[in-house]
């Protein structure tokens, strides 16, 4: 028995042992992690907190590490084997929804401005956090809204189809490259059997559009609730008439909008224009870097001793 273990002192955690395993492989691989961030991708931050045990990856992260690591599918396997989320606390006013998401055999979602909460990756809802709260307070956030996913995002997961406003792609939240992985997890999840994601595009004029974000929940019981939001709070209703009324306008505005094939095109297209102005901002960064140095090779330029040219003679 080892010292520490003799004095009672805990050990490592389970999301710090990923953590460590994740940072060896990544290292043999003679990776940075701005390196690594770069290829799946995702903020470099992202990945030093997973190597810390203090964020929460998902699975399509231990993948693609996998996949570019050549780890032979270790990561996937140590992923599947943790409990992440075994003391998760919701907000008060949210409780009551997050027990109907581990409940739900079928959800529907209209989102504007904001990615919905179950689409979220964890830099793009640790962004939205971090603007009103502290960074410890985000992290908890962080890791209660990735547990709600976990059901949805699953082979066997509940049927979820989400209709996202044109607006909460093109709305920035954290900065582009943020944006650049919350689109490429949007083409990842998409392509799971339960999961149907179109977008309405803000060019369609004649489609009719809810006045806020809702979503329809039915439950095993059948029973069937329209839920919304407002600052801090949450609303419910089960009034038949008006579950069929939202269900209707639903019905028909997914039926007004490109499909969910046409609906992957646009989020490409959205995130190239991300990539396009991550690498803008690398070739202003070079050339804030060459300019000083011009001016440096003008100076010297200028202080250089001065020799008279020799002219022609007439």
């Amino acid at each position: 028995m080892s010292r520490r273990n003799a004095e009672g002192s805990a050990g490592a955690t389970a999301p710090a042992v990923f953590g460590e395993v994740l940072k060896h492989f990544r290292e043999a691989a003679g990776l940075t992690q701005e390196a690594l961030a770069a290829q799946i991708p995702c903020d470099r931050s992202h990945v030093a907190r997973i190597e810390a045990g203090t964020r929460v990856p998902q699975d399509t992260f231990a993948k693609m590490c996998d996949e570019l690591l050549g780890t032979g599918g270790v990561l996937l396997r140590l992923w599947g084997k943790i409990d992440w989320y075994p003391e998760v606390q919701h907000s008060d006013w949210f409780e009551r929804r997050a027990r109907m998401d581990a409940d739900a055999v079928d959800l529907r979602e209209y989102q504007e401005r904001v990615i919905p909460g179950l689409l979220q990756t964890p830099d793009y809802a640790w962004a939205l956090f971090a603007r009103v709260m502290s960074d410890a307070e985000a992290e908890e956030r962080v890791r209660a809204r990735l547990s709600r996913q976990q059901r949805f995002l699953a082979d066997d997961g509940p049927f979820y189809v989400a209709l996202l406003d044109e607006s909460c792609l093109r709305n920035v939240v954290g900065s582009a490259g943020v944006m650049r992985g919350q689109c490429a997890h949007l083409l990842e999840v998409a392509r799971r059997a339960n999961v149907r994601i179109q977008v309405v595009p803000s060019y369609l004029p004649y489609v009719i559009r809810p006045n806020s974000s809702m979503s329809l929940i039915e439950l095993p019981d059948g029973q069937r609730w329209v839920y919304s939001e407002s600052l801090d709070r949450g609303h419910f209703n089960s009034d038949p008439t008006v579950f069929r009324r939202h269900s209707r306008a639903y019905d028909v505005l997914r039926a007004d909008v490109p499909s969910a094939r046409e609906s992957v095109a646009l989020i490409s297209d959205v995130m190239e224009g991300y990539e396009q102005h991550g690498q803008v901002r690398a070739e202003r960064g070079d050339l804030d870097q060459e300019q000083p140095q011009r001016r440096q090779r003008r100076q010297l330029h200028r202080n250089s001793p001065r020799y008279p040219r020799r002219r022609p003679r007439p």
